[in-house]
């Protein structure tokens, strides 16, 4: 039964105050431009909803299939509230799209799963570069918002 006193177990209710949180950042170096940009407006909207600099680790991998192993790295450590996987997979020529689409993909839930740690996916995965740029600031935002909402919840679950 859902009670008041639960916060973030009240259905349709959001908790977004990050203001106790500690959150880590993978950000792929790949398509930096995007991946910029995500972490721009990934970054100010935690400050947004509280999140203090201090309490945020933001680190670079070079590619979308790097970035699960430095999630795991992070997760490991067991410091960290909520994780966000940033990056951008843009479509091209071949095959390679898919396996690295649904690699990154892939590993980023399992270790979610593996270390009961929320993580906020948003590897960009576009057709052309113009999708990339027209998703990147509210992808970027939606990352922080997903990462302190899930934290929230899962604390209030525990």
């Amino acid at each position: 039964m859902f009670g008041a006193d639960k916060g973030n177990l009240e259905p349709g209710h959001a908790k977004l105050d990050g203001s106790k949180l500690v959150i880590g950042i993978v950000q792929a170096r790949f398509n930096e431009a995007i991946t910029n940009a995500l972490a721009q407006a990934c970054r100010a909207e935690l400050a947004a909803l509280g999140v203090q600099t201090k309490n945020i680790d933001h680190v670079m991998v070079p590619g979308a299939l790097e970035v699960p192993l430095a999630l795991q790295a992070m997760a490991e450590k067991n410091n960290y509230d909520a994780l966000i996987a940033l990056g951008c997979i843009i479509r091209g020529e071949t095959y390679h799209f898919e396996l690295v689409a649904n690699e990154s993909g892939a590993g980023v839930t399992r270790v979610s799963l593996d270390y009961q740690t929320p993580i906020a996916n948003a590897i960009l995965t576009v057709e052309t570069l113009a999708q990339a740029e027209a998703r990147q600031t509210d992808k970027g935002l939606d990352a922080a918002r997903v990462a302190v909402e899930m934290a929230n919840l899962l604390e209030d679950i525990a």
